[in-house]
Order: structure tokens, then C-alpha cells, then sequence
């Protein structure tokens, strides 16, 4: 198991460059399969989710080729349907090859998906799309065995704008006959990368970006070449490092549109914040103010800067309140953060946090990829040394940490 071992109170200067986007990666990875041909990625985070999705494709029988930064993905030998339990199990996001191989052989074997446990995230909405398009969904000891002789658009209302159950939903109708039209649709900047990735290889997919996408189901798509956008929540991260360190960083590869309730926080908290074209400058103040955030799905304030936020206001100037409306179970971070000093008491989906003028380092442990984030931060602040252990959860979504806040002047170690 590694770690990172953190000797805090330096003060991070300098230029970042963001990675491509965990959670657009994902699904455009997974929307490889449905061209049955060559695609080729940039920008793709060298991670351990995209690490799992690309072992699922290769066990698949696709082929994977990765050489300096190009990622090359060949999809036309894949003949299995059946995604590994073991590896599900590992991560959420494989769910979303349900629809690409539903998509393409009309067939999908699959489990229940594992990842981070920050509260039920069950996947009905998923399967409820399934069905709407014809598709027969067999659940059975915890595997599900979906089939149809022919997927057919249809209307899919959803009862909740969930990101995954959306491109699900998108993925499964690119080549089905007819046009589904989702309504309630998750509004992501993610779901508009995957839209301009499919249509970039021929499908007719509209709308993303809002509540309504609409999908005309075409016979074939062909090969192309795609650079994925940047990582918002790594953006939202860095920032935050930079504003708790009473920082002055240059973010680069960043689209400051994608982060807007991040950067009006920050403005809140009294931090300067310039923005030029693809660039973002942040300068912190000698002392963050509080503040108020609720959660919401976008283009509302994203659950995964929740706990970053709050990491970043136990030393804020008087007393902050979040409210978590996305998942029921996203404050397990708080207990350790409050071993290194932090004041937060948790009631329901409310956190109330007391900012307090140091944290200490401490032995800590990660509970899931942005509660693991949340602990980077607070041992960039506090003082001493600080472990972090079970740190598998943040190299799942965050590349080369360590490294980029060294280059800014953070005193941390990647021990194995």
C-alpha cells in the first residue's frame, strides 16, 4: 500500500498543467467500442481508472497502444460482451461500457460496479434507460444480462440529471434505429466532450449542455483522432491547494467556463483570480474568509469539490456551512481531517466548520478519491508531517500529484 508523506507550511508557486479530464475519458474510452475500428486519443490522464478501462477493453479483445502522450485504440477484434465482475468491482465507470456494448452487439453482461463508497449511487436509472430502448434487462445474483434483437429510439425521461445513466443512455441509441430524445439529462461538460467525440466519428447526437439531448440513430461510424478536454475538479483542486498555502499559482490547459461556482467561491474567500484565455492565476489572501456552498448538479456547485472546499476552510476566518445534496455519505473525510485539528461537526447532509488558525500533521487515512484530495491539502497547510495512507483512491483520478506540487514548492513524498 503507499503513501504520501507531506512536511507542511510551504507555500506553492509557480505553473501547473492540468490533465486531460478523468470523467471525460471514461466514457469516450468505453464509446470506442462502437465504431468497430481505430480511434485515437490525446490528452487521456495516465491514472488507474483510465488504467482499468483500458485492461477491460484489452480483455474485451481490443488492442492498446500507448506511445508519448497518443493513446491508440482498436476496437474492430473485440467479440467478447461480458465485462470481468473482478474488475467492475473496482471501479463505477466500467458501467458505462454497458451501453457501448449494448450499442454495438445488442448484448452486455455485467455486475454491480464498485469505486468509491460516498453513498448509494445504485444504477436503476441505468436500466430503466435499457429497457425504454427495448432492451431486456435480467438481474440475477448480482449479474445483469441485458439483450434485444434490435435497439429502438424512444423517449427516456430521467428522474434524476445522473451523469452516468445519461451517457449510458447516449452510448446504447448512436446506432440504434430511430431517435431517442432523454429529457431530464445531466448538463456535464463531460457529457458535451463525449457528444463531440461520437459526432466527430458520425453519430448525430444534439443538446448536450442541456437538459435535452436528442440522438438520430445512424448505421456505421468511422475512425477518427480526439483530444479530450481538460480535468475541471483537478482544476478546482489546484486552485484550492493554491488558496490554502496563501499561494500564487499559473494554471495552464484549463477552460475557466467548467469551473465558474469553483472560481466565485474563491472570489468569495477573498483570493484574486485572473483568467486569460486557457490560463487561470490565483493569488491568496493572508487569510480566507468563510463560507456558505451547497452542492448541486451542474451547473451548480460540484460534489466532487466538496470536501476539497471544506479541507481548505478549517483555517478560513470564521465559520463555514456546507450542504451535501448529491450523496448521502460524502463528509467520511471530516474524522480525519479533525485529527489533524479541524473543527467540523456533521448532522445529516450539513457540515459545520469552525476555521481554526492550524491544522497538525497526523497519520490519516484516504476514504475515497476527493476525500484523499481533501487530506493533500490540509498536510500541505499543516504543521509538521503528515501520512496519508490508502492512497490507491487518489491515484485513481489525479495524475502525477505529487510531482506537479513539488514543481510548486511542496515538500511531499510518493512512498510505496
Amino acid at each position: 500500500m503507499s503513501s504520501y508523506i507531506i512536511e507542511g507550511g510551504k507555500r506553492l508557486e509557480g505553473i501547473v498543467r492540468i490533465s486531460g479530464s478523468k470523467n471525460s475519458s471514461l466514457p469516450i474510452i468505453a464509446a470506442t467500442i462502437l465504431n468497430a475500428g481505430k480511434t485515437t486519443l490525446y490528452n487521456v490522464p495516465n491514472i488507474q481508472d483510465t488504467q482499468m478501462m483500458f485492461k477491460i477493453l484489452e480483455i474485451l479483445g481490443a488492442k492498446v497502444e500507448k506511445k508519448n502522450g497518443k493513446i491508440k485504440i482498436d476496437t474492430s477484434k473485440i467479440k467478447k460482451f461480458e465485462i470481468p465482475p473482478e474488475l467492475m468491482h473496482k471501479m463505477r465507470s466500467s458501467v458505462i461500457l454497458a451501453g457501448a456494448l449494448l450499442g454495438r452487439y445488442n448484448k452486455a453482461i455485467f455486475s454491480y460496479p464498485g469505486g468509491c463508497d460516498i453513498g448509494s449511487r445504485p444504477i436503476d436509472l441505468h436500466l430503466k434507460s435499457f429497457e425504454k430502448l427495448g432492451i431486456t434487462v435480467n438481474q440475477n445474483h448480482g449479474s445483469i444480462e441485458c439483450s434485444t434483437e434490435k435497439i429502438k429510439g424512444e423517449k427516456i425521461d430521467l428522474d434524476f440529471p445522473s451523469v452516468g445513466a445519461t451517457e449510458n443512455a447516449i452510448l446504447a441509441s448512436v446506432l440504434a434505429e430511430g431517435t431517442t430524445v432523454i429529457t431530464n439529462a445531466a448538463r456535464e461538460p463531460e457529457i458535451i466532450d463525449l457528444q463531440n467525440f461520437l459526432n466527430k466519428m458520425g453519430a448525430k447526437v444534439v443538446g448536450a449542455g442541456t437538459d435535452e439531448i436528442q440522438i438520430k440513430g445512424v448505421k456505421q461510424l468511422k475512425d477518427v483522432s480526439y483530444n479530450i478536454m481538460p480535468d475541471r475538479i483537478e482544476a478546482g483542486s489546484f486552485l484550492c491547494f493554491a488558496a490554502a498555502t496563501k499561494g500564487n499559482v499559473i494554471l495552464e490547459n484549463v477552460n475557466a467556463t467548467h469551473i465558474t461556482p469553483i472560481i466565485n467561491k474563491l472570489e468569495e474567500a477573498e483570493c484574486k483570480i485572473d483568467i486569460e484565455k486557457s490560463k487561470i492565476k490565483i493569488i491568496a489572501p493572508k487569510k480566507l474568509k468563510a463560507l456558505d456552498i451547497k452542492t448541486m448538479p451542474y451547473p451548480g456547485f460540484p460534489t466532487d469539490m466538496q470536501s476539497v472546499f471544506a479541507a481548505m476552510l478549517t483555517t478560513a476566518k470564521g465559520t463555514s456551512i456546507i450542504v451535501e445534496n448529491i450523496f448521502e455519505n460524502r463528509y467520511k473525510y471530516t474524522q480525519e481531517l479533525n485529527k489533524m485539528g479541524a473543527k467540523i461537526t456533521v448532522e445529516g447532509k450539513s457540515a459545520v466548520i469552525r476555521g481554526t488558525k492550524k491544522l497538525y500533521g497526523a497519520d490519516v487515512k484516504a476514504t475515497d478519491l476527493r476525500g484523499g484530495a481533501a487530506l493533500v491539502l490540509a498536510g500541505l497547510t499543516a504543521k509538521g508531517t503528515t501520512q496519508i495512507d490508502n492512497i490507491e483512491y487518489i491515484l485513481r483520478g489525479y495524475e502525477n500529484l505529487e510531482t506537479k506540487l513539488s514543481k510548486l514548492g511542496a515538500d511531499i513524498k510518493l512512498e510505496k
